[in-house]
């Protein structure tokens, strides 16, 4: 929930001007606030594997849900990412893996791109239990899906622990968690779905560090917060794209 209208624009605009070519299996997304979309959409119409991102959905496709917005309402502005089950989400609106299971069906059933969001707290870390934690989440909100429908999910691991806390996730803890997750994807789905799915790694990724977290096997991009919201910095972590 950041900048104006007008920043919002300007920082689209100074990201966008130095016109980096992606290769054609990369990909930036913008996932920006709801007022935003049709703007932030029209921005990058022109630009080649650049999209747009809603960072939330309802589990509905219409009603008397005042204040929320819908796939259908998403599809009808030619959005096609969303973000689900953000950590924010679940901490501070209480979204639980079962509600979670809801949005994906509704995204899906629109055609929708999810990026599904999971990870642990400090308490979980500590405990060693991560590796469950990550893992029941997954079961909870994705194993109902079939396997066309989970080929078309985006995952993003999420250290809560190392977000804000002054603790720092290695890269070696990075790898060893994203590693798990297309182990789990892998026992439920096969092998060859689980090395297809992208798994993004959203624990303060910034352009000191986007390079040799990339460089990690199962490390297919980021979920960049902050660093997002500064220009030359977003700029030099797409240049560390692998």
């Amino acid at each position: 929930m950041n900048c104006t209208y007008q920043q919002g624009e300007k920082l689209l605009d100074d990201i966008l001007r130095p016109g980096i070519r992606l290769q054609p299996h990369q990909q930036v997304l913008f996932a920006v606030p709801f007022p935003y979309l049709i703007m932030a959409n029209s921005e990058v119409s022109d630009e080649e594997n650049y999209d747009i991102a809603a960072q939330n959905c309802h589990t509905k496709k219409s009603g008397a849900y005042t204040g929320e917005v819908s796939a259908e309402i998403l599809d009808s502005i030619n959005i096609k990412y969303c973000i689900t089950g953000h950590s924010e989400r679940r901490e501070y609106f209480n979204e639980s893996n079962q509600l979670l299971a809801e949005k994906l069906n509704i995204l899906l059933g629109f055609g929708i791109t999810p990026i599904f969001c999971c990870g642990e707290s400090l308490q979980v870390r500590e405990a060693g239990s991560q590796n469950s934690f990550v893992e029941t989440q997954l079961r909870e909100s994705l194993f109902h899906l079939s396997e066309a429908q989970v080929s078309q999910i985006v995952i993003a691991y999420e250290p809560i622990w190392a977000i804000g806390t002054g603790k720092t996730a290695t890269t070696a803890e990075a790898q060893e968690m994203h590693a798990y997750l297309r182990s789990v994807l892998a026992k439920q789905y096969g092998r060859p779905l689980a090395n297809d799915i992208s798994i993004l790694y959203g624990g303060s990724v910034k352009a000191s560090n986007a390079k040799e977290l990339f460089a990690s096997e199962d490390v297919d991009g980021g979920l960049v917060g902050g660093a997002s919201l500064n220009a030359a910095e977003f700029i030099a972590i797409i240049e560390a794209l692998k």
